[in-house]
């Protein structure tokens, strides 16, 4: 006996499908979940604090905008688990129902999921490609301070080699005034993590590798190791003070003292 050959068009297969019931129930959970996530989703950019450099006020656009842009796709996700695990319920004595027809013979369906996931992935490639552009250094008339950044079981240690050689256990940097980190470790892969000013490179033994910033708020921030380091890690911090030109002079003609 032959087997029967489906000759029912896609699109008419397409508007059957979307006519059943459980596709308007997951449609319902869907737009609830994306609403809440583009509600509450770009929340996580701000929990580091407001941002004390151009890089970090960019970090914090690009995680919003990528959690918008992502929420109805991972709320589709979220749907269809829900509504599989409460709507497709069975009782324990029934037993298993028919499968459903597999998304994947659904052209009109499979068709739109490629072109949309495409066109947001152009979209954010575009997007990160024009951040990183942006913040590419940019030739300044404020001559740039060059600070050695060195990493150690369990604590930082800056030095700054145009400065007198100066040496000291928190960072101390001029507003506005752009920064290049030599960055390197005396023992085990570190991270330096400068949080609000948007600075997280690794610091690799006996090699240096270099990182830029330009802080544009004077406070004072956190500075953590982001890679796991051994048994004190969770302790490797300290600050970094961002203080005014002129003060940052007195600072430096003071030998790094306060």
């Amino acid at each position: 006996m032959s087997d029967s050959v489906d000759t029912q068009p896609a699109t008419s297969k397409f508007r059957a499908w979307i006519k059943r019931p459980y596709i308007r129930h997951v449609f319902l959970i869907w737009l609830a979940v994306t609403i809440l996530i583009e509600l509450f989703g770009p929340v996580q950019a701000h929990l580091m604090g407001a941002p004390a450099s151009e890089s970090m006020k960019a970090i914090e656009d690009t995680i919003s905008l990528f959690t918008y842009a992502a929420a109805p796709v991972a709320a589709l996700v979220i749907s269809v688990v829900i509504y599989s695990i409460f709507g497709w319920r069975q009782a324990k004595s029934a037993g298993p129902s028919d499968e459903s027809p597999a998304i994947r013979t659904n052209g009109p369906a499979t068709t739109a999921w490629v072109l949309v996931s495409s066109i947001l992935c152009v979209f954010l490639l575009i997007w990160g490609l024009g951040e990183m552009n942006s913040l590419a250094p940019k030739a300044s008339s404020a001559k740039p301070i060059v600070i050695d950044a060195i990493g150690n079981q369990w604590a930082w240690n800056f030095k700054y080699p145009g400065s007198g050689n100066i040496e000291s256990h928190e960072l101390v940097m001029p507003k506005d005034q752009p920064i290049i980190f030599h960055v390197t470790s005396v023992d085990v892969i570190h991270s330096l993590w400068i949080v609000q000013l948007g600075v997280k490179i690794d610091a690799n033994p006996f090699r240096v590798t270099l990182a830029h910033v330009t802080p544009t708020r004077i406070g004072r921030f956190s500075v953590r190791c982001a890679e796991l380091c051994g048994l004190y890690h969770a302790h490797m911090q300290t600050d970094a003070v961002v203080l005014s030109p002129d003060d940052f002079n007195k600072w430096v003609a003071n030998g790094g003292r306060s």
